[in-house]
């Protein structure tokens, strides 16, 4: 079966549209209490490979119900004046597609560009996830 569109076409399309993030810019700017981290990553992921240092925890399926302020889900983390937000994934594809989303309803964000897959070679600080 043909799709009409492929998931990498979304991603690309995505991209083309979306303010992207690279590694060391994110990192110098992970001191700025403006800046807000938010992993969409499946708990699972975290576990096993850590997390950004204070990022939120934000699960890709629920994404677009936390940041509606009229859905009974919204969390108050994204609803805070001022503030960037900056959505990883852990290529960068999910990430991609999601702020496109977000960029959609009217929600300002970015991504970063790569993931959290290259993010500790590159510098960035990881910082471990207990089982919950």
């Amino acid at each position: 079966m043909a799709l009409k569109r492929t998931a990498a076409q979304m991603v690309d399309e995505a991209r083309a549209r979306i303010d992207e993030v690279e590694t060391a810019d994110l990192i110098a700017m992970l001191d700025d209490p403006d800046v807000v981290v938010v992993d969409i990553r499946d708990v699972r992921e975290r576990q096993r490979t850590g997390a950004i240092p204070g990022s939120v925890h934000a699960p890709r399926g629920m994404i677009e119900f936390w940041v509606d302020p009229d859905s009974p889900y919204h969390k108050d983390v994204f609803a805070q004046p001022g503030k960037r937000y900056v959505f990883h994934c852990a290529s960068g594809w999910r990430s991609a597609l999601t702020v496109a989303t977000l960029q959609d309803m009217g929600f300002a964000a970015s991504h970063l560009r790569e993931g959290f897959g290259t993010w500790a070679e590159r510098g960035g600080p990881v910082e471990p996830v207990e089982r919950g």
